[in-house]
């Protein structure tokens, strides 16, 4: 549709809302405002004259605002008090030193609806080019109250250290990327960003949710907020949790119970592993009998482990590894000696079992030889020395209590 043809028809453009559920409470928290067009009968998506980029800035503009405006009166006229999550590109950002966008604000300020309650949204993509001065024109938007979002967040991972400088408050994740990637390597990049997340004080909002699957990975990696055609639809009115599409509520309850029985069976599972080897505590007889220890131990993990060993309180590897390879039980005495303090919580680890006296079963990794998700499971045979026992990948692909974290 000719771009012009739009501008000067604006009386045919409004904006449809999109819900925003909060984990928290399970209502809608908010909308992320989206244009439509009608245009011989029928409403047509906006998107492509905002993604086109022969399409003038000065253009989209103008139509932004015309949403905006709409959209602040039907909050304001329905006594609607949550955030409208609005979307623009840098270059309409920094036209005029953005004044512009500020300006715009103001308006709606004079209305009755705050700064406070505006979410902008910028995608990561923005970020690509040498664009420092829009760092700081964000960080001086932060100064009115306005919440940041940053879009289409990890699609890319180059502006890390630009997300960690600016802090928004909400990073935006596409559960698109589920059906892109491999699930684990998405799940890693995740993990990263949930590190840098807790840093800054940013939450996570998972866009694009089209089934349970989306929805329940969302929960369980940190999702603060969820919006998706799953859960509902742009709709010209402002749809209350009452008009979705999904008992939210509901659905989360259910990923709850889910969760609290995989926890609950890598409890039991832990116990019986703790119980096993107390049972064979009187064949420790200290670490110059380590080999002999662990390899009257195997025999009673023969079938969940692969690879057995025994460390210090430092550290330090005091016995040899036991192997299992081809079903046989293979030793290798070059691994005494080496040194696994380096590795994260090891010594954390160490002291909790020291402390507590009981086991500790790992979250899942790669094993540095396989590279296949492994978990380890560690008990103190003394206060200075600690069995470690790691479980064959075949095996946690039968229990998924143990393959899901």
């Amino acid at each position: 549709m000719d771009p012009l043809y739009i501008l000067e028809n604006l009386q045919k453009a409004r904006p449809a809302y999109q819900p925003i559920i909060s984990a928290v409470t399970h209502d809608v928290i908010g909308y992320e405002v989206l244009g439509r067009f009608e245009h011989e009968g029928t409403w047509l998506s906006l998107g492509d004259f905002f993604h086109d980029r022969d399409v003038p800035d000065e253009f989209k503009a103008e139509v932004d605002q015309h949403l905006l405006l709409l959209a602040a009166d039907d909050m304001l006229s329905s006594g609607n008090e949550g955030y409208l999550f609005i979307n623009r590109n840098a270059q309409q950002l920094l036209s005029n030193g953005g004044e512009d966008f500020l300006h715009a604000l103001r308006q709606l300020e004079q209305k009755g609806f705050p700064m406070a309650r505006i979410v902008l949204e910028i995608t990561e993509h923005d970020f690509e080019e040498d664009l420092g001065i829009l760092d700081h024109l964000l960080a001086y938007y932060k100064t009115y109250g306005i919440n940041i979002a940053i879009d289409h967040v990890g699609a890319k991972s180059s502006n890390i250290d630009r997300l960690r400088q600016l802090k928004p408050h909400i990073l935006k994740i596409d559960t698109g990327l589920i059906r892109n990637y491999n699930t684990d390597v998405f799940q890693d990049v995740i993990y990263s960003l949930g590190v840098l997340a807790r840093r800054i004080g940013a939450m996570f909002l998972y866009e694009n949710i089209e089934d349970s699957h989306q929805l329940n990975f969302a929960w369980k990696h940190g999702g603060r907020y969820y919006q998706g055609y799953y859960l509902a639809k742009p709709d010209f009115r402002l749809l209350q949790e009452n008009s979705l599409a999904i008992n939210t509520k509901a659905h989360i309850q259910e990923f709850v119970s889910r969760e609290k029985s995989r926890i609950d069976a890598r409890l039991a599972f832990s116990l019986t592993w703790e119980e096993k080897v107390k049972k064979l505590l009187p064949h420790w007889h200290g670490p110059l009998d380590a080999d002999r220890f662990i390899k009257k131990l195997t025999s009673a993990f023969e079938q969940e482990s692969f690879r057995v060993y025994v460390c210090s309180s430092d550290g330090l590897q005091i016995s040899s590894n036991f192997r299992k390879r081809q079903e046989q039980w293979e030793i290798e005495p070059q691994h005494n000696g080496s040194h696994w303090a380096f590795r994260p919580y090891f010594l954390e680890n160490m002291m909790r079992m020291k402390t507590w006296h009981n086991g500790i079963l790992s979250d899942t990794y790669s094993d540095i030889e396989s590279g296949e998700l492994i978990r380890t499971f560690s008990y103190p045979l003394s206060d200075q020395y600690f069995l470690f026992i790691d479980i064959c990948p075949d095996f946690m692909t039968e229990k998924d209590y143990l393959l899901f974290q």
